[in-house]
């Protein structure tokens, strides 16, 4: 069976948008972290109104949580203040690690990428599904497809699970294809961002 090309499906969404229309279809976009989503959104920003939704239960030091969450949005300020696109917005869910710790209960020794990763993925694409519904938005979709060490098909498939349970669409993506990853590095440097070295939860920190 051919593993389907979820990039190639994200151009052929985009290839039946206008590029700057005076009316653009509105995009919440999980976003894990600051460079993660540096890429995605100078890809995305002239097709979609962007809402960045910072929502990182996973993430168990609280200062870590913070650091991360204000570089997303200095970032976001950059972006703003060049003028690049649509203007982004950014909306900060509540920090509820119980959460992450809860949706991980019997996973904990999986090994890194495996279930409890996915049960990971769940739960932050179902807080993003349940706010795109409830705001209205056209579309909903993530950053963590930009990871070299996320599984891109899992996250495709949990999305589009969650795209048919809360009546939104779902935007397919694989954002390291076409050298997004390494897009993602230039940014980072760019605009000096922090780049961490672990994806924030206890067990991948150990």
């Amino acid at each position: 069976m051919n593993q389907r090309n979820y990039q190639r499906e994200l151009e052929k969404i985009l290839s039946t948008l206008e590029n700057g229309a005076a009316d653009p279809p509105r995009l919440l976009l999980h976003s894990c972290c600051a460079p993660c989503s540096s890429y995605c959104m100078e890809y995305l920003c002239t097709y979609f109104r962007i809402t960045v939704f910072y929502f990182n239960p996973n993430i168990s030091a609280e200062p870590e949580y913070r650091h991360r969450a204000a570089e997303q949005k200095r970032l976001i300020e950059a972006y703003n203040a060049k003028g690049m696109g649509y203007p982004i917005e950014i909306v900060e869910g509540d920090y509820e690690p119980r959460r992450f710790l809860e949706a991980a209960r019997g996973y904990e020794d999986c090994p890194e990428g495996g279930g409890r990763c996915f049960r990971c993925f769940e739960l932050r694409l179902g807080e993003t599904a349940r706010r795109a519904a409830a705001g209205g938005y056209d579309y909903f979709a993530t950053t963590l497809t930009i990871s070299p060490l996320k599984n891109a098909s899992k996250i495709n498939e949990i999305g589009q699970v969650l795209a048919e349970e809360y009546g939104v669409s779902w935007l397919p993506s694989d954002f390291k294809k076409k050298d997004g990853y390494k897009r993602s590095i230039q940014l980072s440097a760019e605009y000096e961002l922090y780049r961490q070295d672990y994806c924030g939860c206890a067990f991948s920190r150990k």
